[in-house]
């Protein structure tokens, strides 16, 4: 079958683990075995990830060296996607002993210049601060910052994405076989001129909600949301925590998610599944598991 499999952030940095590169590249070494076991059991893969860390940090390094000259998040989206995707792809080469090809593709996102998401920004980028440190900053550099858990972060426009203009190359890789690694932090979120050209725009484009665009665009069979806890809970975070072994529609659309973690998730899984697809969250390391539904939380719609 066509898996489409989303990265969550963790594959590639735990919380509270300092952004380096040993710290991403070991990760991201642990998270090519299970997505390679995939391929070893004669599925099909396509593999999204997220960005915000990374984007987040090479914002940081442009004010350090020109304040006045900055690149445009855009830009810096395309950048990590480039960095991010290239130690995915090589990671995966090397634990399938190079007997299958792997693609990195920079891909634009259309999204509409009217959403409303420009003018209530709610995407996480970079590090965490306390408040006070979050607070200077976003008064010195003109952030909008939003509480994290227990800290602060900076947050930015993310649009609903509205057009994936590069799946004709996606499709073209994975008919000749190819690991596709694509839409990486979203993609790189573009909008489109009045005479059709395209430039880019200032927003990050929630990963999940572009897997499952991406997902329903190439007609695959799975989406599997991967993250570090084993599926969705009712009560999460009480004594009454249970967790769902799979969800209607109706029924997941009824789960109280935060926005800043299983929220979008769920909605992504939800927007799937409506148009027929299996959406599974759950474990990396469960991922031949959850696509066999013995793990994770399965949402589907009803026979």
């Amino acid at each position: 079958m066509l898996i489409v499999a989303a990265l969550g952030g963790n594959a590639m940095l735990q919380r509270g683990e300092a952004l380096t590169e040993d710290n991403q590249r070991r990760n991201i070494r642990r998270a090519a075995k299970p997505l390679a076991d995939l391929v070893r059991a004669g599925h099909r893969l396509v593999v999204t990830h997220g960005n915000g860390p990374q984007v987040g940090l090479l914002a940081l390094q442009g004010i350090a060296y020109k304040p006045d000259e900055l690149f445009s998040l855009d830009v810096l989206g395309a950048e990590s996607e480039g960095m991010i995707g290239y130690m995915i792809e090589q990671e995966l080469e090397n634990e399938l002993a190079h007997q299958v090809p792997v693609a990195t593709l920079l891909t634009q996102v259309i999204v509409d210049a009217r959403d409303p998401a420009f003018r209530n920004p709610t995407k996480f980028i970079g590090p965490v601060y306390d408040y006070e440190e979050a607070r200077t900053r976003a008064d010195h550099l003109g952030w909008q910052i939003a509480r994290d858990g227990d800290h602060w972060r900076r947050v930015v426009p993310s649009p609903r994405p509205a057009e994936i203009p590069d799946l004709n190359i996606i499709r073209f890789l994975i008919e000749r076989g190819a690991i596709a690694i694509c839409a990486g932090g979203g993609g790189i979120p573009v909008i489109r001129r009045p005479d059709g050209s395209l430039t880019g725009v200032e927003a990050v484009i929630d990963k999940d909600a572009v897997s499952a665009r991406l997902a329903i665009e190439l007609g695959a069979d799975r989406l599997l949301l991967l993250t570090d806890v084993d599926g969705v809970y009712r009560d999460f975070g009480t004594d009454h925590a249970t967790r769902l072994s799979h969800l209607t529609l109706a029924e997941a659309e009824g789960i109280d998610a935060p926005a800043g973690s299983m929220g979008p998730k769920l909605q992504a899984a939800r927007d799937f599944a409506a148009r027929g697809g299996d959406a599974v969250i759950g474990r990396l390391d469960d991922a031949l598991n959850l696509v066999a539904g013995r793990a994770g939380t399965r949402i589907h719609r009803p026979a």
